[in-house]
């Protein structure tokens, strides 16, 4: 591997983790420790990271959020499984609503089947996604909460969002968040995005997060809810271990999408 592809891998894995030592590091792009020191230490110099004794942390704060398009364009493959496994869920004659996000999109696509659908949801890509592919007649019933458009995240924000999830009791709930983890509970970058979430996670009867694992051990900026409001974690066969087993020690189920 070249070393700027390498170095742009690095930077990507810091910026998705949060941190990275340089024994995991080492042990991805099978180089010594000598070679990725020098590759930190350039990164650092040139403000992509920032070195620490052992690896390296995230140089950006924890509301920067990566633009939609990117997002998009991460961890694919994951995102598809967890989507899937979480459409397994939904049985036809089922309320839901669909949070915000590039992995609650995967769901929408793999809706197909399912019959006499109610889906609430407070994201423009969703909508159109549901629009495009299923009968509003037979197959869905689909409600927008309205809501000022967020630019860039095509999301809907602000009271008139938030007030149509008070007013709703779905049967269920699938929540994207920016992190997840057992100091700070569920975080959001934006804050109006997560003003919305949390009335979307109390009009819920079950309540199911899917993150990909690079969501989980992460905290950003702004609270959604406690991880004791939610059911369920669906994540990918990469997330780590010992994360997955504090939430299992907590009493969430966790699935693992593969």
């Amino acid at each position: 591997m070249l070393q700027t592809e390498r170095r742009r891998q690095i930077v990507e894995l810091v910026q998705q983790r949060g941190e990275i030592s340089v024994a995991d590091i080492s042990k991805k792009f099978g180089v010594s420790d000598m070679t990725l020191r020098r590759d930190l230490r350039e990164l650092d110099r040139a403000g992509l990271l920032r070195r620490v004794h052992g690896g390296a942390v995230n140089n950006l704060g924890r509301s920067y959020e990566p633009p939609y398009q990117v997002r998009s364009t991460r961890n694919i493959e994951a995102k598809k499984m967890i989507g899937r496994m979480a459409a397994d869920m939904i049985v036809d004659g089922d309320s839901i609503a669909l949070d915000i996000g590039t992995t609650t999109l995967e769901i929408a696509r793999s809706l197909h089947g399912k019959r006499n659908l109610t889906i609430v949801t407070s994201s423009v890509p969703i909508a159109n996604e549901i629009i495009s592919n299923f009968s509003l007649t037979s197959d869905v019933r689909l409600i927008l909460t309205g809501g000022m458009v967020r630019p860039g995240e095509l999301s809907l924000i602000g009271s008139i969002a938030a007030q149509t999830y008070r007013e709703l009791h779905v049967d269920k709930a699938f929540i994207g968040i920016g992190g997840i983890s057992l100091d700070a509970g569920l975080t959001e970058y934006n804050l109006e995005d997560a003003l919305v979430k949390k009335p979307m996670l109390k009009s819920a009867r079950q309540k199911i997060v899917v993150a990909d694992n690079t969501k989980l051990g992460r905290t950003t900026f702004a609270n959604v809810g406690s991880l004791e409001s939610i059911d369920t974690v669906i994540t990918d066969i990469d997330a780590r271990d010992d994360l997955v087993q504090e939430l299992l020690e907590l009493g969430i189920q966790v699935l693992i999408a593969s």
